[in-house]
């Protein structure tokens, strides 16, 4: 398939390499000095867009208004997610979005979903969220993050909301979740929920080494949403 690439830096780097092993065609590259107004859209079956919050819904509607499918792996702008959903439903467009587009992480969050519920009765427990990401992640918590709270909120009655302490463990209150986010330098993302009581301690984590995950992913939504019409995850992509 015909693929243009919005954003190429080291994530959009990643999804070339492998969308050229898969066979497929990098049509266009749209980057600040390329700008996507000059793109031809009737060149791609697809468009993956990696780039800034700030910029991330400008791509969406430009990508639906051309009429083409669009799986945007930026984060950090779900506020505009029902307006882009709407967007794309009233003009019968494809829009595949994922707060991570990892086949791993996609598990973990199936994991995770299930552990609340197992945990459901057992107030004993207290649960938190860990993540660490590399210094350049633009939002915290990451995207991964916010999807594991609340994932963890809907199957567990014992967490009402969560808070969030950068590079420090936050103050809770009664029913409430704590999630702490992390930069350190070179960490690709590493996401750990415990629940801990006084005699024991379970973890799920999961640990990426390299981009090679999330473009593998971002490659095969780009796949999957070619020819269809709606709003996706990559739950829809891997059958969870």
């Amino acid at each position: 398939m015909k693929i243009g690439l919005i954003g190429y830096g080291k994530m959009g780097k990643a999804i070339e390499m492998i969308a050229l092993e898969r066979g497929h065609t990098i049509s266009w590259k749209a980057t600040s000095d390329n700008p996507l107004s000059g793109q031809d859209f009737s060149a791609v079956d697809a468009v993956i867009e990696f780039t800034r919050p700030e910029f991330a819904v400008d791509h969406i509607k430009k990508s639906l208004e051309e009429n083409t499918p669009v799986v945007i792996g930026t984060t950090g702008w779900g506020s505009h997610l029902k307006e882009m959903s709407d967007l794309c439903l009233s003009r019968e467009g494809a829009l595949l979005h994922a707060s991570n587009f990892s086949v791993g992480v996609n598990i973990f969050f199936r994991i995770n979903e299930k552990l609340a519920k197992l945990m459901n009765g057992h107030s004993d427990y207290v649960a938190s969220i860990e993540e660490i990401h590399h210094t350049e992640k633009l939002d915290s918590p990451s995207g991964t993050a916010i999807t594991l709270a609340n994932s963890l909120l809907e199957n567990n009655e014992n967490y009402l909301s969560w808070v969030c302490g950068e590079n420090e463990t936050p103050h809770v209150n009664n029913k409430q979740l704590g999630v702490t986010a992390y930069r350190l330098p070179n960490v690709p993302g590493t996401h750990t929920v415990e629940y801990k009581s006084e005699i024991d301690s379970i973890k799920i984590t999961h640990e990426a080494f390299n981009r090679k995950g999330f473009a593998l992913g971002a490659v095969l939504a780009a796949e999957w949403i070619a020819g269809r019409k709606g709003v996706f995850t990559m739950k829809d992509v891997l059958g969870i």
